[in-house]
């Protein structure tokens, strides 16, 4: 610090006590070292007694003098680095090589990181003497840090790194959230609530309008998501761009060739539901893809690789089926479908794609649409059969009972094709949602055998257990409760952590429903392994917690007590109503 000021020429505590170790007296000494060193102002001279006059101290005048000067630098740095003069970054260069000596105190510190806020590119020299410092490292403004970052990867990495694991922990804590809703789920918050996060605004700040930055970043989502086949990141990849779009960065926008599929799947995302004016976007996007740009693929796959992009593509989906079904028009006769389909096959193929650093369009199996859907299709005419059938007045009824068997073809394809398993996964909780508890119980037993055990996944089962919620009364069937539980949550209960966690989640939301000989069977099974996690232990503990609440508490009386307020009754007279 003192160093600093050596350097500059100005004295420091080291010279007034060399000073005052010489003389012969002191006191004309400290006069002489205070009229040198003091406020060059000679009409301040005659002032100074008045201060003392009043008990000010010296050091509270000058300290308070400083602090003034200081602000107005401060601000006149940033008015030199908003204006128009062609010279004005040479002005600030000049003031960081006089004021960068005194970088290291404190009360000098904030005019000089000022300078280096508003300085386009700071001096290498200076940089590095920043970056080997922790201390003026961690104090530096973000503009200062991006030069530092983008010749130092490894750097930025370490930056990057804790934000980016903030985020899978708080996506996945989502997805084992104690509130089971189908108003309030996973993907509930629209694309614009959700960039306002905290990662995606840090990792926002941290880019600013440097490209290299942002590649940077998109690295490390493509690595993390090829070690992890977590598809977070993908959501990541696309919230990121989105957010620098929303802040109108044209830097990177345009040099992003994703920027405008993005924008427009996101609007897509919005609505819950592709249209065909949107449709016909996309398909240009991804036709407009030229020879030797084939690169530009990976990153698309992993933006359709984004479970809100999967979603609103599966439900569009389904939707559109059940329009074809009401026109009695086959799949493959709807060019929408179709190009519904191959966004999510091109989103499910993207691991494979980035892995592989093939970039070719993976083909959808012809048969997902000749043979899958109509088979899907079927199962939902046999349902509409026999709801009619019900309805039917008794002397035209037909002894037909609800089919329990499904078509071969459409077990065989949710086992086989991931693209055919994702829908035939959203037909189910499509059935949930329309509370349909036969259509529930013939499905069920079909995903204990999904491809890669889609149906295990925290995705569809916290979507799941929110969707059975609107079937709560159902719960107290024994022959239902078999269905869910025994017939498939409990077949992977033992080997897979995550579906002991999620049954146990449904059971804590559904517990008073269902009939104490069947819980009593279920908390028995569900008893948590000693090696399990926390998470499980806790869910397990609430969940006999309840459970003993509720034996405790007194049964409620079948019919209320009457209050009798001794008020006689009033006999007031009916007027006749008009017909409209």
């Amino acid at each position: 610090m003192f160093a600093g000021l050596t350097e500059l020429g100005i004295s420091n505590g080291e010279d007034l006590k060399e000073t005052l170790t010489n003389c012969t007296e002191p006191l004309k000494a400290i006069d002489q070292f205070q009229t040198e060193n003091g406020i060059l102002l000679p009409t301040l001279q005659s002032a100074l007694p008045f201060l003392d006059l009043h008990g000010t101290p010296r050091l509270e005048f000058h300290q308070s003098v400083f602090d003034e000067l200081r602000d107005k630098l401060m601000e006149r740095v940033a008015a030199i680095a908003e204006g128009k003069d062609e010279d004005r970054y040479s002005k600030l260069e000049e003031l960081l090589e006089k004021s960068f000596p005194l970088v290291k105190m404190p009360s000098i510190q904030p005019v000089v990181m000022q300078v280096l806020k508003h300085l386009p590119k700071v001096p290498e020299k200076k940089l590095k003497q920043v970056m080997a410092d922790k201390e003026l490292y961690k104090v530096c403004a973000v503009e200062v840090k991006r030069q530092i970052w983008q010749d130092n990867q490894a750097l930025f990495g370490d930056e990057v790194s804790p934000l980016l694991k903030q985020y899978i922990v708080e996506k996945e804590a989502a997805l084992f959230s104690s509130d089971l809703s189908i108003l309030h789920n996973f993907f509930s918050p629209s694309p614009k609530t959700r960039r306002q996060g905290e990662v995606v605004q840090k990792l926002t700040q941290m880019i600013g309008k440097n490209v290299k930055l942002y590649d940077m970043v998109l690295q490390f989502l493509r690595t993390l998501f090829l070690r992890t086949r977590n598809v977070h990141y993908c959501t990541l990849r696309a919230e990121l761009l989105m957010s620098l779009h929303d802040l109108d960065i044209s830097e990177i926008c345009l040099v992003d060739p994703c920027h405008k599929f993005t924008w427009c799947l996101d609007a897509c995302i919005r609505e819950k539901f592709v249209d065909a004016k949107r449709a016909r976007e996309l398909q240009g996007f991804l036709d407009g893809v030229k020879k030797g740009q084939e690169q530009v693929l990976g990153d698309l796959s992993m933006i359709l690789c984004d479970p809100f992009a999967s979603n609103t593509l599966v439900l569009s989906t389904v939707r559109n089926l059940q329009e074809l079904l009401s026109q009695d028009a086959l799949p493959r006769d709807s060019p929408d479908l179709l190009l519904l389909l191959r966004m999510l096959c091109l989103g499910q193929g993207a691991w494979d794609m980035i892995d592989s650093q093939v970039f070719k369009e993976p083909r959808l199996e012809l048969e997902v649409v000749t043979r899958f859907l109509p088979a899907m299709m079927s199962i939902v005419v046999d349902d509409y059969t026999y709801t009619v059938e019900q309805k039917l007045p008794s002397e035209e009824k037909t002894s037909v009972a609800y089919p329990t068997t499904l078509p071969e073809t459409f077990t065989k394809y949710l086992q086989e094709n991931r693209v055919a398993c994702e829908m035939g996964l959203y037909y189910v909780l499509h059935i949930a949602k329309q509370r349909n508890k036969n259509a529930l119980q013939r499905l069920l037993p079909a995903l204990v055998e999904t491809h890669n055990d889609a149906a295990f996944g925290d995705i569809f089962l916290h979507l799941l257990t929110g969707h059975l919620t609107l079937l709560s009364d159902e719960f107290g069937s024994e022959e239902f409760c078999a269905a869910v539980f025994d017939g498939f949550l409990l077949t992977s209960c033992s080997s897979k952590e995550n579906v002991h966690r999620h049954t146990l989640r449904l059971l804590n939301h559904l517990c008073v429903k269902v009939q104490p000989t069947v819980m009593e069977t279920l908390v028995k099974t569900l008893e948590p392994p000693k090696q399990c996690s926390d998470p499980v232990k806790e869910l397990y503990t609430q969940l006999t917690e309840k459970l003993e609440a509720q034996k405790k508490s007194p049964p409620e009386p079948e019919e209320p007590p009457s209050l009798d307020l001794g008020l006689h009754p009033i006999t007031v007279p009916t007027t006749p109503t008009t017909p409209l």
